[in-house]
């Protein structure tokens, strides 16, 4: 079995009940959209369309009352491949401007809101620009690729007061939200330990192979924006972007943001103390990969303590799930991941306490969006599902695991200064440096 359609089989779930209702669905959803007014509709491009931007603009388009009429990649075969799936969206293609730069985008006043899917190095860049244009966004997470530029995507959202929501989509599942309402209630008693984990048997990095000329078609130099100048190599690109420094945090930011987020709302958490982090490439230390393959870092909390754990390449995670939270009490342990959760009962507790399994039934990215547009007609951005401040949250959190295990170090967190207590990791890490003529905007 590949690990793209292994990758499908583990994720179908999230669709679960809503494939039988799709055609009443489609009904109602055309019943709305004649109802919404003009000066309601929106008009929506998306930037970097290759991976999750496309997943995010299909669920956008089907919103009421949402025109989509830009399409912006460095790749033009992207770009062409799209285009040509656009009239199975119910999109007329001739309605939609595909585009090479996306400032170019930026500047059309008549496009009210941007998805932005690009690689990681150019979510902070690309979310402040448009901020700056007048324009709500859709960001894909990680929010930022460093600490710097997270904080920077914030004072950006207030100082233009655009409605900026984070593509952490697991925030409007119904059994995510059931979940932290039932730690709440305080049921599970004293909380010593949360264990966050990712096994991911179907990724794998690729080979190591000779740089070599950029595919036909691909603006490389684009690609790279505020990125060190390197030649063109397969093995970094499209998807692939993820394991490498660069541009991105390999699977503790990639996956560590949806997974840690829900770790910290349940136990109302805000920075650690302290982080202390080990791993390296392991399973495929011969592949094109900087960022570890296998990593475990413990998290310092006043009152409890939060390990993360995460490995390519095998599937067997804690509690017989390849992903989860769990929340780990003295009357019973919350297990929590993206299929449902449940709670085991601790034997040793005279407060018996257990919940039986709750499965998914809805689907999160949809739901995202739907929030995202309503909070844009609403104007109420209280109402985010995941707006910039919180996903910045969770992305320093997750960033702190990196640089610890970077650094070799423990780090240690000044709460009062919001940076860490070692200056010369602040120096090295706490934002990226620039490159090519490119830099962070004075927000």
């Amino acid at each position: 079995m590949n690990s793209r359609r292994k990758f499908l089989q583990q994720t179908s779930f999230a669709l679960a009940g809503t494939v039988l209702a799709s055609s009443l669905q489609q009904k109602a959803i055309a019943s709305v959209i004649k109802k919404i007014s003009p000066s309601d509709q929106l008009n929506v491009a998306a930037i970097g369309i290759n991976g999750m931007g496309w997943s995010d603009t299909s669920a956008l388009i089907k919103q009421p009352g949402i025109n989509l009429v830009g399409l912006c990649d460095i790749d033009s075969n992207v770009l062409a491949k799209r285009m040509k799936e656009l009239p199975g969206k119910n999109v007329d293609p001739a309605k939609v401007k595909t585009y090479d730069d996306y400032r170019k985008i930026l500047e059309n006043k008549n496009i009210d809101a941007v998805i932005i899917g690009t690689p990681d190095h150019w979510h902070a860049l690309q979310m402040i620009h448009a901020c700056e244009a007048g324009k709500d966004v859709y960001v894909e997470k990680p929010c930022g690729n460093s600490i710097g530029e997270c904080n920077l995507m914030v004072a950006a959202q207030k100082r233009y007061n655009r409605t900026v929501q984070v593509g952490q989509w697991q925030r409007s599942q119904q059994h995510f939200k059931n979940a932290v309402d039932f730690i709440n209630t305080g049921a599970l008693g004293n909380i010593r330990t949360v264990k966050v984990w990712c096994y991911q048997g179907w990724m794998k990095p690729q080979p190591v192979v000779p740089d070599r000329p950029a595919p036909a078609g691909v603006d490389y130099k684009q690609w790279l924006g505020p990125a060190p100048t390197r030649a063109f190599n397969p093995s970094r690109f499209h998807f692939d972007f993820r394991w490498f420094w660069d541009y991105a945090g390999g699977l503790m930011t990639d996956w560590g943001v949806h997974l840690l987020d829900y770790a910290l709302l349940g136990m109302n958490a805000s920075v650690p103390k302290t982080v202390a982090a080990l791993g390296g490439k392991f399973a495929y230390p011969d592949l094109a990969q900087e960022t570890p393959d296998t990593l475990t870092a413990l998290y310092e909390f006043d009152k409890f303590n939060l390990v993360w754990d995460h490995a390519m390449g095998i599937d067997n995670g804690s509690y017989g799930k390849d992903h989860g939270i769990a929340f780990i009490g003295n009357n019973g342990t919350l297990v929590l991941y993206r299929g449902g959760w449940e709670v085991l009962e601790e034997r040793q507790s005279a407060h018996k306490v257990a919940k039986p399994f709750e499965k998914v039934m809805d689907n999160g990215l949809e739901l995202h969006m739907k929030n995202f547009v309503e909070v844009i007609r609403s104007g109420r951005k209280e109402d985010l599902h995941c707006s910039i401040q919180d996903a910045a949250h969770v992305a320093t959190v997750a960033q702190m695991g990196n640089i610890s295990f970077r650094s070799g170090q423990r780090v240690a967190w000044d709460p009062t200064q919001q940076k860490f207590t070692d200056n010369a990791i602040n120096k090295e890490y706490f934002t990226k440096q620039y490159h090519n003529g490119y830099s962070l905007p004075q927000v």
